[in-house]
C-alpha cells in the first residue's frame, strides 16, 4: 500500500516537468492527480508519451493543455480501468457467506463501489445481491473519476472473450446460478441484463477532492488506494469511513491494508484474508482536504 515511499528518485528534471505537467491539469481541467504514486504515474505517462508520440513531458502539457480531445484520451491512462467480474472470488465468498448476514439485518442497505472502472466489481455485486435476496432493498452508488469509464459501466457490455474467466470466478465466488443468466451475447461482446442496473447510480466522483455523499452500509473499494501516495490514502481512507454507519463494511484490495493509516483505530479487521474491514465507534480523524 506504500510503495510509493520505496520508489527511486525520479531524475531532477522529470521530476519538474511532472509536477508542472500535474498542475497544468489541475489549473485546466480540474482533476487533481498529485497525490497518485509518483512511480506510477510516471509508468503511465511514459506510455502514453508513445501514444501521443511526444519526447517529453513538456511537450504532452503542451498537447494536452491545446487538445481537449487529447486530454480525454491521456485520462485513459492516468485512470487504469482493470478488472474483471467476481476478481479475487475469495473476497465475493467472504462477503457471501460472512458479510451478507449482517446486511440482512437492515431494512434498506446502500453500497458504494468507490473506483468502480468499468463495472465489472459493480455487476460482480449487483448479482451477488440477487442472488442473495438483498437486491430489492439496495441502492448502489457507483462512483468513478473517469467519465469514459462510467459510461462504459452503464453500457455494460464485455468482449465474449473475458466471459469465461467471469463465468469460473463467480462459481469459485459461491454463485448460486449460472453467470449465463445475466447476460446476452450481443453487439459482438456479452451484454449484461439491463435490469441489474435498476437500482444503480453512476456519477462522478473524485477522491482527491470531494466529500462524502451518503450514509451507506458497504464500501468496497478495490485496488484504489496502490495509485495513491500516503497522504491521499488517509484521505480517501477518512471519506469511506465517514459514508459508513457504526458497524458497517469496507473491502479493500488484497495488496492495500489499513494497517499505517491514521484512521486505522477506527475499523476493525473482520476478515483479515479478504481485507475486510469494520466500521467501529471510534470517532474518526479530521479527514484531510485538498488544495
Amino acid at each position: 500500500m506504500d510503495a510509493a515511499l520505496n520508489e527511486p528518485d525520479i531524475a531532477s528534471h522529470e521530476g519538474i516537468e511532472l509536477d508542472l505537467l500535474l498542475e497544468a491539469i489541475r489549473r485546466h481541467y480540474h482533476y487533481d492527480f498529485r497525490g497518485y504514486s509518483r512511480g506510477s504515474l510516471h509508468r503511465r505517462l511514459a506510455r502514453a508519451q508513445q501514444r501521443f508520440g511526444c519526447t517529453s513531458l513538456s511537450q504532452l502539457q503542451h498537447r494536452i493543455l491545446r487538445d481537449g480531445a487529447a486530454f480525454a484520451d491521456l485520462m485513459a491512462f492516468l485512470t487504469i480501468q482493470v478488472s474483471e467480474m467476481f476478481r479475487d472470488p475469495a473476497y465475493f465468498r467472504a462477503l457471501r457467506e460472512r458479510v451478507i448476514p449482517h446486511l440482512r439485518t437492515y431494512p434498506s442497505l446502500k453500497v458504494w463501489i468507490a473506483g468502480c472502472a468499468n463495472g465489472e466489481e459493480f455487476y460482480s455485486l449487483a448479482i451477488l445481491f440477487r442472488e442473495e435476496g438483498l437486491e430489492e432493498r439496495t441502492i448502489f452508488y457507483c462512483t468513478d473519476i473517469s467519465p469514459a469509464a462510467l459510461e462504459k459501466a452503464e453500457t455494460g457490455i464485455y468482449s465474449l472473450d473475458r466471459i469465461a474467466q467471469f463465468t469460473e470466478n463467480h462459481r469459485r465466488s459461491g454463485g448460486k446460478s449460472s453467470l449465463s443468466d445475466y447476460y446476452t451475447a450481443a453487439y459482438g461482446g456479452a451484454l449484461l441484463d439491463r435490469s441489474l442496473r435498476r437500482r444503480a447510480v453512476f456519477a462522478e466522483h473524485n477522491l482527491v477532492s470531494d466529500e462524502v455523499f451518503s450514509e451507506v452500509q458497504l464500501v468496497s473499494s478495490r485496488n484504489v488506494l496502490i495509485y495513491f501516495d500516503r497522504a491521499l490514502q488517509d484521505r480517501a481512507l477518512g471519506l469511506f469511513g465517514e459514508s459508513l454507519v457504526r458497524g458497517g463494511f469496507l473491502g479493500l484490495g488484497s495488496k492495500e491494508t489499513l494497517r499505517f493509516s491514521q484512521h486505522a483505530a477506527a475499523f476493525a479487521d473482520f476478515d483479515e484474508d479478504e481485507k475486510i474491514y469494520r466500521r467501529n465507534t471510534m470517532v474518526l480523524k479530521e479527514t484531510p482536504h485538498a488544495t
